[in-house]
């Protein structure tokens, strides 16, 4: 079989060679429908390549190092990331490199083309899964084609693809892929087909936009829609959208560009347009004998189909475990820019205003109606911003995973989490709140008197300087003791931060990590290897992700500031209940706010779980937790596991700090820690990103680890390798 399939040499291979996205090109293109000039690298390519350079093993290792169904989105994320950039790395053998590079240069020349997935299964009769596996547009040159192809093959283990792994029948052992080489059409218009409606099947639905299809696809041109009559073609309603913008072919890649102001005017087909791409839709729709969901293009009048896959009932099936939901946090480059001139001008302005009005609020001269209102309005707006968290901050953290698939893809490392380097001393504002309490314990260390009074319980003057810094701290950030974002109420009062300042006062502070030499050099390395047209990208997209990893720490402060103020209320509410003076009816009105009447339930208590008996053993082996290295070093010292608010606050220098995972507004104690090792996974969780910072070693991922380890264990981190040892412990 050749190494690069012609179109009609695709339906002889086999679905089974070619995938079901190739196979079903060369069934259109068998029925005199247009399609662009296509070719196709079968599967058995991707096994020679995989088998022949031992990949298949790596995959193997990366996939089966913890059970899955235990991973976290985040360590899914990681392991994608690893087995791209382990494709990126992976020379070709010598003779599929000589046969692919010779197969391409003659059939696309310097013709610019499309680089689809084709995995077998994948636009089946019952499942489409739609954006799973990537797709390339406008590759040019058979170097740069062969690397994106790669890329394609890379994707049969993307995030997406992984959470979707039973229904996609994913097995190392059995998954294959092929690749759609298409050539580029220099697209006029473009656009989906579905000969069904999915909420009414009277109706088919047309969506056009001026250009390439990527803007369509990716969420940031707005389409014009018709719904039409399913079986007469008719115009039912049209839904016309502010025409602004286009994508276009740059010289590498596709951009958005304003759309000229004649075209903006009018919709992207005309009436016979529409009944053309509506009649070529109803056509495969009948052959296929399944509604269809077509992806077309016109070029100078002419209409080609691109692809066209069956309609699922609706695409991915409904779970309780938010996989669509973690799919839609994937955005483009577009999207993030749009969604960072909200956050950074918008969003976090309104935050810190509210905050500070919520502050400046003297609840104790409330009367009890009052504080009940209050009390109210404040959880509402806690809510709220709890709302806005989740829909806007949680996925411009995708700006962080944006940078580092750019720039491993431009720069092909060696460590796939090099990316990082560039991203960290961002001036975070977790580190500027933990400097502010080094601050505090600095006037701690250098007054002795200040010391022993803090030492046995006593307060010093309210017009003591310390006093007044103390009142300034915790209005800025909140008291750390009530443990904002882990649903906990304030435990220690102001007794828990004095604690907590005491020991950071025992030993010097630890400075943030100061950038390497190297951090301008890999700076430099990534900006050179964009063409001088794409240098303006490079650096806007370094921008975006150093954002992004600001804020993916700073939003929680926010909104823990925010947390703050409801909690003073609540404070307030609990105080006013265990006042013998209170009325029954302020009692009464007091009950009936659910933050009041919750108060005295235990909470952050953890339940140990059975240890599996694979991991019973391999403790018993080895005294070993195997997880991710997302912090490099190496630390001994005495394991501290956080299970409740009391072992935070109860945290020593020099502990080595395990937890699940550490909450954003946990990291306070992280100055404290030797290492930080967390149950959970990826480089992209605070822990992770703190522990950066100080330049702590870091793993993620360490799978049981809270219930292999206790409190006081003499333990090694080692942060290059990710392994935990421990000297003795007996289960």
């Amino acid at each position: 079989m050749n190494a690069v399939l012609k179109i009609n040499e695709i339906l002889a291979a086999g679905k089974h060679q070619v995938g079901g996205k190739a196979f079903c090109l060369a069934q259109i293109h068998d029925q005199g429908i247009l399609v662009p000039k296509t070719f196709c690298i079968p599967c058995q390519v991707y096994e020679d390549f995989i088998t022949q350079t031992r990949l298949k093993d790596k995959i193997l290792l990366e996939i089966n190092q913890r059970p899955f169904e235990k991973m976290r989105w985040e360590e899914i994320w990681d392991i994608s990331l690893r087995i791209r950039n382990l494709f990126l790395i992976t020379p070709l053998p010598r003779d599929i490199q000589e046969a692919l590079s010779h197969l391409i240069l003659r059939y696309c020349d310097d013709t610019p083309v499309a680089i689809r997935s084709s995995a077998p299964g994948e636009d089946s009769a019952n499942t489409s899964f739609a954006g799973l596996h990537e797709s390339y547009l406008n590759i040019r040159g058979t170097g740069e084609i062969l690397k994106h192809v790669k890329l394609v093959w890379s994707s049969l283990y993307s995030d997406a693809a992984l959470l979707y792994r039973k229904e996609l029948g994913l097995d190392i052992h059995k998954s294959r892929m092929a690749v759609v080489i298409q050539e580029l059409i220099d697209s006029d218009r473009s656009g989906v087909f579905f000969s069904v409606n999915p909420s009414d099947s009277s109706q088919a639905v047309l969506e056009a936009v001026y250009g390439l299809n990527q803007g369509l696809v990716d969420g940031d041109v707005e389409p014009d829609r018709w719904n039409l009559h399913r079986t007469s073609g008719r115009v039912l309603t049209h839904i016309q959208p502010a025409r602004n913008r286009y994508a276009v072919k740059e010289t590498e890649g596709v951009a958005l560009a304003a759309l000229p102001g004649a075209l903006a005017e009018k919709p992207p087909l005309n009436e016979a347009q529409i009944h053309q791409v509506w009649e070529t839709g109803n056509r495969l729709d009948a052959f296929f004998d399944r509604p269809q969901d077509v992806e077309w293009t016109f070029c100078k009048d002419r209409l080609l189909v691109l692809q066209s896959r069956p309609i699922t009932s609706t695409g991915y099936k409904k779970t309780d475990d938010k996989r669509t939901w973690y799919l839609s946090l994937h955005r483009s480059y577009e999207n993030l820019k749009a969604l960072y001139e909200k956050i950074e001008n918008q969003l976090i302005p309104q935050m810190i205003r509210e905050a500070r009005t919520l502050g400046q609020v003297n609840l104790t001269k409330l009367s009890t109606p009052m504080l009940c209102r209050e009390i109210r309005e404040r959880q509402d707006r806690y809510d709220h911003w709890v709302k806005v968290y989740w829909a806007d901050f949680i996925p411009f953290a995708h700006g962080i995973r944006l940078f580092g698939q750019i720039y491993n893809d431009a720069v092909n490392p060696q460590d796939p989490y090099e990316f990082m380097v560039l991203l960290e001393n961002t001036q975070l504002k977790s580190v500027e709140r933990n400097r502010s309490l080094d601050a505090l314990a600095e006037m701690i260390r250098t007054d002795t008197d200040l010391k022993q009074c803090l030492e046995s319980a006593g307060s010093p003057e309210k017009d003591h300087l310390f006093t007044i810094r103390l009142g300034r701290f915790i209005s800025d950030f909140g008291d750390l003791s009530c443990t904002t974002g882990m649903g906990n109420e304030c435990q220690y009062g102001e007794t828990g931060l004095i604690r907590l300042l005491l020991e950071y006062a025992k030993n010097p502070s630890k400075p943030v990590k100061t950038s390497g030499p190297d951090r301008q050099v890999l700076q430099d390395r990534f900006m050179q290897s964009f063409s001088p047209d794409k240098k303006g990208f490079a650096a806007d997209v370094l921008h975006l992700g150093r954002e992004s990893f600001r804020l993916r720490d700073d939003d929680n402060i926010h909104l823990g500031r925010i947390e703050a103020r409801l909690l003073e209320a609540v404070q307030e509410g609990q105080s006013r209940l265990s006042n013998p003076a209170l009325s029954r009816e302020e009692a009464d009105l007091l009950s009936q706010i659910p933050a009041l009447g919750q108060q005295g339930e235990e909470t952050g208590l953890t339940v140990r779980p059975e240890l599996s008996e694979t991991a019973s053993e391999k403790w018993l082996k080895a005294r070993q937790v195997v997880g991710h290295p997302a912090g490099p070093g190496i630390a001994t010292g005495p394991a501290r596991l956080l299970r409740t608010p009391e072992d935070v606050m109860d945290f020593k220098h020099g502990e080595i700090l395990i937890c699940k995972g550490v909450d954003p507004n946990m990291t306070f104690v992280i100055p404290l820690a030797a290492a930080v090792v967390e149950e959970r996974g990826g480089m992209l969780i605070h822990g992770a990103i703190i522990a950066r910072e100080y330049g702590l070693p870091c793993i993620t991922g360490a799978g049981d680890i809270m219930q292999l380890i206790k409190t006081g264990d003499p333990i090694t981190v080692d942060g290059y390798l990710g392994i935990v040892t421990c000297k003795t412990r007996d289960l």
